[in-house]
């Protein structure tokens, strides 16, 4: 492998996508000599069929093919769940303006001209693998550390990626499937983004279901224009818990409270707890004494936002 290139991982592969066998045999010995583990598929069903199946970090894939062209190919990967986040580098004797722009368009990340030179496309490949590679870590990591998060396309509200637990959640509380965002949570998205548009931070979304809630929060936007929201899971009990601990409340203090988050009024949380309103409020003054607080509203926020780990 040439010194210049990155240092490569043993598990990065190769999809090769192109229907003249000169050039896949050229590509192949090339990337193969590199290092790669490099796959093949002559026409666009198998170049489909191989991306789902063996989510390769990196797609080569020839612009005009008999059939369906490159250009389809890429959209169709694109508009997949499973195979949108793979960059595409596309291979094309087509230089004219607008067939670099349809490469683009299409979801395409770079391109290389023919007739191929395996040492320009080797440091191509390698530039964008290790950007696959870093992004496959980082979210490799959201995972084992069991964080609930999601990435939306701000251009459509698309669902781009979701780390295993937030599949998981989403399924639980809206009953989606699993290429499927939420009606509901990409109106919150809608609001969330013109919120921070206007300078204002985002309200969280709360559902219940029963005596479980999921908490959405709204998080800076990537440099590949996606929103990363966070969810997280959440019971009565350890929601309460939470409050004694971030505030020194008492277990009476932190239920008023956290009913308060919830919208409830005192005559309410009296109810749930078996309390007159009148001691509610006396509970209710010392919660805004301890969060340096002055009404319920602050109190309620503040209290969000320890909820939620901000």
């Amino acid at each position: 492998m040439p010194p210049d290139l990155p240092e490569r991982d043993i598990s990065d592969i190769v999809l090769i996508v192109d229907d003249i066998p000169e050039n896949l045999s050229l590509l192949h010995d090339a990337l193969d000599e590199a290092g790669y583990t490099v796959l093949v598929a002559t026409h666009g069903e198998a170049a489909l069929q191989r991306a789902r199946q063996s989510l390769p970090d990196v797609i080569l894939l020839d612009a005009m093919m008999p059939g369906m062209d490159g250009f389809e190919v890429a959209r169709r990967l694109k508009a997949d769940f499973a195979t949108h986040h793979i960059p595409i580098v596309f291979m094309t004797g087509l230089t004219e303006t607008e067939h670099v722009v349809a490469a683009f368009a299409a979801g395409g990340a770079d391109y290389v001209t023919k007739p191929i030179r395996p040492a320009e496309v080797l440091a191509r490949i390698a530039a964008h693998v290790q950007n696959a590679r870093q992004m496959r870590q980082a979210r490799t990591a959201l995972d084992a550390f069991g964080q609930a998060t999601v990435a939306v396309r701000a251009s459509d509200g698309k669902l781009v990626w979701q780390t295993v637990l937030s599949r998981k959640l989403l399924g639980d509380y809206f009953a989606c499937g699993e290429k499927e965002t939420p009606p509901r949570l990409l109106e919150w998205i809608a609001q969330a983004i013109a919120a921070r548009h206007d300078g204002r931070e985002p309200n969280a979304l709360l559902v219940a279901d029963g005596n479980r809630r999921l908490l959405a929060s709204f998080h800076d936007q990537t440099g590949d224009e996606e929103w990363l929201v966070v969810l997280r899971e959440e019971n009565d009990a350890s929601a309460i818990e939470s409050l004694i601990a971030a505030f020194r409340l008492t277990q009476r203090e932190a239920e008023v409270l956290y009913w308060v988050t919830l919208g409830k009024t005192n005559k309410d949380i009296g109810d749930i707890l078996g309390s007159s309103p009148r001691t509610v409020n006396k509970h209710l003054e010392h919660v805004f004494e301890k969060l340096g607080v002055e009404t319920r509203t602050a109190a309620a926020n503040l209290a969000m936002s320890k909820m939620r780990g901000v």
